[in-house]
Formats: structure tokens, C-alpha cells, sequence
């Protein structure tokens, strides 16, 4: 049997595709599809409205959540830092009272480390009221209202 040439196209056979459309319509146009009930379209709408605002709120508490452990974690974390901090400036307040008592006696040593302490303790707290202002300059519910909160 010869070998059919392939340049020539092969005839399909006309029942081969059982009047299935391929981007043309043999048995003539097809039948439009009934139109959509409004009601169906107003309650798909409202589903749709009640579904997106579900999913707002979800994602509204799971940041909330989300908020929470990073605020715990971060007290926790910095009262360990906190407690650090007190202990290296008590070391370092009795190291300095050592190093100044064989120079000027043990009771003007520990009048200048206090000193220098109530120092760095009032420029951190002036320090902090001034961020502090910040924080209730933006929490303020009237930003134009330019009087000092009590």
C-alpha cells in the first residue's frame, strides 16, 4: 500500500466530530443561554459583599493578633534588656566608687558617682517626657488645636 504524501491534507471524516463546534458553528448558531433573573444577580452581589466584608474582619483580628504577640514579645524582651541595663550601671556605679575612693575617700566617691547618675537620669527622663509629648501630640484627636494637653 503507498505511503499517502503528506502535503496533502487527509479528508476527516464527516461524522468524526458529532456536530461539535471548533470555532464554527455546522449546525448554525447556537442557542443563547436564558438571561440572568436580577434577583439572582442582586443576592450573588450581596453574597459577594457579605463574603468580602467577612474576610476584612478576619483579616482584622488576625492582625490585631498579629499586633499582641509582637507587643508581648517586645515587653518581654525589653524588661530582660531593662534588668541588664540596671544591673551593668550598678556594676559600673560600684567599679566607679572603687576606682575614686583610694583618690578622694570612700564618702565624696560615692557623692560623685550619685551625682553623675541623677545627671544621666534627668537627661533620659527629659529625654523621654519630650517623646512622650510626641505620642499625645499624634494620638490628639484635634491636630489644629495647638494649646499643651493637660
Amino acid at each position: 500500500m503507498p505511503q499517502p504524501d503528506s502535503d496533502t491534507p487527509q479528508q476527516p471524516d464527516a461524522r468524526a466530530f458529532d456536530g461539535v463546534s471548533h470555532g464554527y458553528a455546522p449546525d448554525g448558531r447556537p442557542v443563547a443561554p436564558a438571561p440572568v433573573p436580577l434577583e439572582k444577580i442582586v443576592g450573588d452581589v450581596v453574597d459577594n459583599l457579605s463574603a468580602t466584608a467577612k474576610a476584612e474582619l478576619a483579616l482584622l483580628e488576625a492582625r490585631g493578633e498579629l499586633a499582641l504577640h509582637g507587643a508581648s514579645w517586645t515587653a518581654s524582651w525589653g524588661a530582660i534588656a531593662a534588668s541588664a541595663l540596671g544591673v551593668a550601671m550598678l556594676a559600673l556605679a560600684f567599679g566607679a566608687i572603687l576606682v575614686l575612693a583610694p583618690h578622694v575617700g570612700p564618702l565624696l566617691a560615692t557623692l560623685i558617682v550619685v551625682a553623675v547618675l541623677l545627671l544621666i537620669a534627668a537627661f533620659a527622663g527629659w529625654r523621654a517626657r519630650r517623646s512622650y509629648g510626641d505620642i499625645r501630640t499624634a494620638l490628639r484627636r484635634d491636630l489644629t488645636n495647638e494649646e499643651p494637653d493637660d
